[in-house]
């Protein structure tokens, strides 16, 4: 096997994996940033068509968990819009701040849809991009590309993670296996045992 970073991926059925999937650590540390993924970039959770819908049919349950600035928002432009590189995303706020965002006494910053799927109020979680976060998709014609994005508000989610002893692939074995499913992922994690047991652990030159 060709080791050179740049090149290699590991081929999972119809997708490719970034290797730092496999050989970074991560776990998210909410208590650290406090949910900082949804309220920094410049652009709303990218959402299919399908996670459009379902949004709109639950906004009744969250509506009154949102801020007052987020529900102006959606009254006057919807729950979502396509930014610039054409895709389909949640609206924002202040150019920044995901609609659906919420906050507790402690100021951390929470997902009013999947809190309320946490009350058992709704039957969608979230939109699979934000389950599925560090891991950024890319849909070929012929393959989906698995990416680890790296941000430097998660620095402390790698920080855990390394401290846990937890890899990314494993830390999000639920989103992965909802995504692409339970056969593939256990492919992945075989893949993934045979890749470091033969290389050890890449990951001690990629410090945080």
């Amino acid at each position: 096997m060709d080791t050179t970073e740049e090149t290699i991926m590991l081929e999972i059925q119809n997708t490719l994996v970034s290797l730092d999937l496999i050989e970074r650590y991560f776990c998210c540390d909410i208590d650290t940033c406090l949910g900082s993924c949804c309220i920094e970039g410049d652009a709303g959770a990218p959402i299919t068509p399908e996670e459009r819908d379902r949004i709109q049919a639950i906004l009744p349950e969250i509506y009154d968990e949102l801020l007052p600035a987020a529900k102006q928002r959606i009254d006057e432009a919807g729950i979502s819009y396509i930014d610039e590189e054409g895709d389909l995303v949640t609206q924002i706020v202040d150019g920044r701040d995901c609609v659906f965002t919420c906050y507790d006494k402690g100021g951390k910053c929470l997902c009013a849809i999947e809190r309320a799927y946490r009350k058992g109020l709704i039957p969608f979680r979230k939109p699979i991009s934000c389950y599925l976060y560090p891991v950024r998709l890319t849909e070929y014609s012929k393959f989906t590309a698995v990416n680890f994005h790296r941000w430097k508000i998660c620095k402390c989610a790698e920080v855990l993670g390394r401290r846990l002893d937890l890899r990314a692939y494993k830390f999000l074995k639920e989103p992965l296996i909802e995504r692409f499913g339970k056969d593939w992922y256990d492919e992945l994690c075989i893949a993934a045992e045979a890749y470091l047991e033969q290389y050890g652990d890449p990951s001690i030159s990629k410090q945080v």
